[in-house]
């Protein structure tokens, strides 16, 4: 049976790990031990954080729509059970958006809800 070397193998493994923490700090980008348990940490913190910036983004929203409505003498949540009772099914993301850029078409919501 001939004889396998991994060098080859081993060096494309390693490049691919280092290619992947290049900007981390110290040790951590050029040594393969320490680049291997950091990207561990690093992809672990990737997916919560994934997840945690969709909670962020809702309550930036949620913040944003309670400002809005507030100018118009509502609360936040008697804006939204207003809109639900009347049927309008804009969700939050589109009403933040409106309070932003076009506080008239907010206002004619705020109206509805009311």
């Amino acid at each position: 049976m001939a004889r396998v070397k991994k060098g080859v193998n081993a060096h494309k493994r390693r490049e691919k790990l280092l290619k992947s923490v290049k900007g981390f700090k110290w040790g951590r980008k050029s040594k393969e031990r320490l680049a291997r348990e950091a990207l561990l940490h690093a992809w672990s913190h990737a997916f919560s954080g994934r997840k945690q910036k969709k909670r962020d983004y809702r309550y930036m929203w949620q913040t944003q729509i309670g400002a809005a409505a507030r100018n118009h003498g509502l609360s936040y949540n008697r804006l939204i059970s207003g809109l639900k009772k009347k049927g309008v099914a804009l969700d939050r993301k589109v009403l933040a958006e409106l309070a932003g850029t076009k506080p008239k078409v907010f206002t004619q919501i705020a109206e509805i809800a009311k």
